[in-house]
């Protein structure tokens, strides 16, 4: 249960999961194919307990699942959920943002393409109903005790 001032707020519950600069690089590594605890933390170069510990907060949120290893060892594989996956759009758009703000033209940075054709993916942009690009100027926020500003809204 969520006592603070922001408990309707679907970006601060959000936060409260992933927020950390951990658990989300932890989720852009399973989405790059990361699996078992060690190659997660060679590659993180984070603490074990650390790292535990996030990967454990990640299961419990049903963001992650612990498996056998696909390839029949003793090990076992951290695997994206249906829920994980559907972050799948919050890293692109991190990563977009990020190579817009903070590297100079010609910096070497990694690069997410299309498998297949090689091409870089899209940028990503927020929506209508019928498909066009919004700014934020033209969305509004409404709160569970607000009557909405504009638009034919209607509550139930």
């Amino acid at each position: 249960m969520h006592h603070d001032l922001n408990h309707t707020c679907p970006v601060a519950r959000a936060l409260d999961l992933i927020g950390d600069r951990w658990s989300l690089l932890i989720v852009r590594d399973a989405f790059d194919g990361v699996r078992r605890f060690s190659d997660f933390q060679r590659g993180l170069g984070m603490s074990r307990s650390m790292l535990s510990q996030r990967l454990q907060a990640l299961q419990d949120a049903g963001v992650l699942t612990h498996q056998p290893a696909a390839d029949g060892s003793r090990y076992h594989d951290y695997v994206l959920t249906a829920q994980g996956q559907a972050l799948f759009p919050l890293v692109v758009a991190l990563r977009q943002w990020g190579e817009g703000h903070l590297f100079d033209p010609s910096e070497p940075r990694s690069h997410l393409q299309v498998i297949g054709t090689g091409q870089a993916v899209a940028p990503l942009l927020p929506r209508d109903a019928e498909g066009r690009a919004l700014t934020a100027a033209e969305t509004e926020v409404i709160k569970p005790d607000q009557v909405p500003l504009s638009g034919d809204f209607t509550r139930g």
